[in-house]
């Protein structure tokens, strides 16, 4: 058994590799940093899987060329899977699999990382003292205590955000249509974001949700409000919250996630010039914090994702039925 592992970074490979000493498994693997696209499906030929990442897009004519060159199952390394096209897969008989749950303390406590890094101005605080500022004008914060705390999706990760912020002291309340959850109120959306002072996202990414932050919903929230999204980038209309956060609309967003983050976020664009319009005004604001999708990025998540990518790997190789199988959705069912 042969798995191409795309756009592979050191931590990647140093937990795959960890998880490979822990594990009979006799899979070889194979790191490759660039991602998985038509310009680099030659580098599965004669592998049986590839192990893509989320920014890597499955579709249709990627995963044809796959097929056709010997590969027979897709091992996700994420639980988001919006970036592969199920039926396509399922039309070139390619089996896909995915990690459907990692520690979701990483994200959780990210969410908190930002939102009170936001709050407290520590970049500000950091860049000044960096150049030798200690002046401490304009760095008056805010707390957590006392305010209201939405969370938008109250699966794994949700919860445990919602959890977290209950031990700060906050009034939390979830949104979720899906939930049976009643350890916090439920809210209808346009409510939760007209009555919090922070809203945290973590809606998966599908049809019904794309662009589910909109201009009408950006203008529900308070004026001192944040915006926290560890999730999906197009979950936010980014060109309706630049507007929101030029006109004063919006006290911040705490980003780390965007919606045109492929090509952009896991590789050094330092040296170049943003040809990003919407990314480059975003990062011009002094009340926003963006960080490029690093919020799974912990070693207890990393090593959870490797041990169940394996794992997948060795039940396909041996021939056993796969405990996390993706399905091809029904027509005109949304996956």
């Amino acid at each position: 058994m042969k798995a191409v592992v795309y756009t592979a970074h050191a931590a990647d490979r140093d937990a795959f590799e960890r998880a490979r000493g822990a594990s009979a498994g006799r899979c070889a693997l194979d790191y490759v940093s660039v991602p998985l696209d038509l310009a680099h499906v030659d580098l599965a030929a004669g592998s049986d899987a590839v192990v893509p990442f989320v920014n890597d897009r499955l579709d249709a004519p990627v995963l044809d060329a796959l097929a056709a060159r010997g590969v027979r199952l897709v091992a996700l390394r994420s639980a988001g899977h919006d970036n592969v096209d199920l039926a396509a897969a399922a039309r070139a008989g390619l089996s896909v699999v995915y990690v459907p749950g990692y520690t979701p303390h990483s994200v959780a406590e990210y969410v908190f990382a930002l939102a009170l890094a936001l709050l407290r101005h520590v970049p500000r605080a950091c860049a000044r003292a960096r150049a030798g500022d200690f002046d401490i004008e304009g760095l008056v914060g805010s707390l957590l205590a006392g305010r209201r705390f939405g969370v938008v999706g109250l699966g794994r990760i949700g919860r445990v955000v919602a959890g977290i912020a209950e031990g700060f002291g906050c009034e939390v309340v979830g949104s979720d249509p899906q939930s049976a959850e009643r350890r916090w109120p439920l809210l209808p959306l346009d409510e939760l974001l007209a009555s919090s002072h922070v809203v945290s996202l973590h809606a998966p990414l599908i049809e019904s949700t794309r662009g589910l932050i909109d201009a009408r919903r950006l203008a529900l929230m308070r004026s001192d409000a944040i915006l926290v999204n560890t999730s999906r980038g197009a979950l936010v209309d980014t060109g309706a919250l630049v507007d929101a956060l030029k006109h004063g609309r919006l006290g911040g967003a705490a980003l780390d996630v965007y919606e045109h983050e492929a090509g952009l976020f896991y590789a050094d664009h330092s040296a170049e010039i943003l040809q990003d319009d919407v990314l480059a005004r975003l990062l011009t604001f002094p009340n926003v914090v963006l960080t490029s999708h690093l919020g799974f990025m912990s070693r207890e998540a990393l090593d959870d994702i490797a041990r169940t990518t394996l794992a997948s790997l060795d039940e396909f190789a041996q021939g056993r039925p796969l405990s996390n199988a993706l399905a091809a959705p029904a027509p005109g069912v949304h996956a």
